[in-house]
């Protein structure tokens, strides 16, 4: 999953993407709003956390400019403890969700995968294919109870399938979730994961479509890709 932080405090912001790396996103991060709105329209981000008192460019306003340029990705809002009017502003401009300032990292993290668990419409925090199971909590993965030790970038890939279950996903739109902006992406690489992937769960929960991509089953009627 590829996650955008727009947050101007440089200590905290680094402190956000250091949290959310270690939970297995990629993670791309801005410093103001106009670089975020920009970032926001043109790159196909899971979740953005978005920090409404930016430098340039005011949160309210760049997430009022990505929802009126049909931009859908579910959006976190950082706001100070005591600015509830800004919430209902936020709310209004069409985020998902809020944590107040201060926070705990914890809470921020679960608020994130509680949207996009909402977004790929799964209730549970757990993850199940066949005989494997991904806890988006822990990061961990297991088959028939028994875990299975993955890297970040198979970790991440398997996440994606698994988030995405019953709908084929292509290599490129793998490529551009696994991977935040300043890595050198290679589709090629993806071939390279999905046989490692296998070979680690020995299990063929991966199938892939000639073609088109890659499908893990939920045993729901197949869709396309989206791009």
């Amino acid at each position: 999953m590829r996650l955008l932080l727009v947050e101007d405090d440089r200590n905290l912001n680094r402190q956000i993407v250091s949290a959310l790396t270690g939970a297995g996103y990629a993670v791309d991060k801005a410093f103001d709003g106009e670089e975020g709105q920009f970032l926001g329209e043109t790159e196909p981000y899971d979740a953005i956390i978005l920090d409404l008192g930016l430098p340039k460019l005011d949160g309210v306003s760049v997430l009022t400019q990505w929802r009126k340029a049909g931009r859908k990705m579910p959006v976190l809002i950082l706001t100070a403890r005591d600015a509830w009017s800004d919430k209902v502003q936020g709310f209004d401009a069409g985020a998902d969700d809020y944590v107040a300032k201060p926070f705990h990292m914890e809470e921020l993290l679960a608020r994130i995968r509680a949207l996009l668990r909402r977004a790929t419409g799964h209730a549970s925090s757990e993850l199940v294919a066949g005989s494997v199971r991904l806890d988006t909590r822990s990061g961990r993965v297991s088959v028939d109870g028994t875990a299975v030790k993955l890297t970040s970038h198979e970790y991440r890939l398997l996440s994606y399938l698994m988030h995405h279950a019953g709908r084929i996903v292509s290599r490129g739109e793998l490529t551009e979730h696994l991977y935040d902006q300043d890595f050198d992406r290679d589709s090629n690489t993806i071939e390279v994961f999905v046989g490692r992937l296998r070979k680690k769960l020995g299990v063929e929960i991966i199938q892939t479509v000639r073609g088109l991509g890659y499908l893990v089953d939920n045993g729901e009627p197949k869709t396309g890709p989206t791009g």
